[in-house]
């Protein structure tokens, strides 16, 4: 009699128990509150400025070409490309005078001086590349045939920004002088979820070490997403540098200009 009763006495504690851990495990979750529309910061960025990766390596468009200049090997390319789509969505026509460059703003328009000839050309930015080690810039047939470039193949070159250009409706395009990319506000992107839930608990795990951190909201093939981003700097080189600091931690990191 008395073995029932200490049995039935166990259980009964038991049971309290679980419900006892219950409620606890329920009062410590910190449920975040609904999705806050003024968390939707800043203006979207454009396909052709957002980091992309070719071959294992990962490129980060400028926000702006003020003050862009580099020195390198240029090539071209031609036949095998006419009629094909460009990184700006253009149609590649090899007879045009345009080039392509990695990280340059599409439709920049830049001085290229053949540093092997004397010869130069301005020309426009309508495409991404070339990949390839130790060249900067890709020029069109018709600009490497004005720089004196299809016999040799490739030229050491000099690359200069001249000023930035914006599509019109009519696809005509506008030139304006190169606004100081060096002065804005510059966030970080550290990570992107498709819960909420999930960004708004990373956002509270970075709220100690940065000042500012942002959740923007968009969408993408019929999926929400949500980007966590953290103030860098109002100056580009700055928030380069917290960028390279960042990086072991977050190795997929890029910058995002407003």
């Amino acid at each position: 009699m008395s073995q029932i009763t200490n049995n039935a006495f166990f259980k009964k504690n038991i049971i309290l128990l679980i419900v006892l851990l219950c409620f606890s495990l329920t009062a410590c979750g910190k449920k975040p509150p609904a999705y806050d529309s003024s968390y939707k910061t800043g203006k979207r960025t454009p396909g052709t400025q957002r980091p992309y990766t070719i071959s294992g390596k990962t490129y980060y468009p400028l926000p702006s070409a003020q003050g862009f200049v580099e020195e390198g090997y240029a090539s071209w390319y031609g036949p095998g490309f006419h009629g094909k789509k460009t990184s700006n969505g253009e149609v590649y026509d090899m007879h045009d005078v345009t080039a392509a460059h990695k990280i340059l703003p599409m439709n920049t328009m830049v001085k290229v001086n053949n540093l092997d000839n004397g010869r130069e050309l301005v020309c426009r930015i309508n495409d991404r590349g070339p990949f390839v080690r130790d060249r900067i810039i890709d020029l069109s047939y018709a600009s490497a045939q004005r720089l004196g470039v299809i016999g040799t193949g490739l030229a050491r070159v000099k690359v200069e920004a001249m000023g930035e250009g914006q599509e019109l409706p009519d696809s005509a395009i506008k030139y304006a002088s190169i606004p100081d990319y060096r002065k804005g506000q510059f966030y970080l992107q550290l990570g992107a979820f498709t819960q909420y839930e999930n960004a708004y608990k990373f956002k509270e795990k970075l709220a100690n070490r940065f000042k500012d951190v942002v959740i923007l909201q968009f969408e993408k093939d019929g999926q929400t997403f949500h980007r966590v981003q953290v103030f860098a700097a109002n100056n580009y080189d700055d928030a380069k540098s917290i960028l390279r600091q960042v990086e072991p931690e977050f190795p997929d990191a890029f910058i995002i200009a407003r």
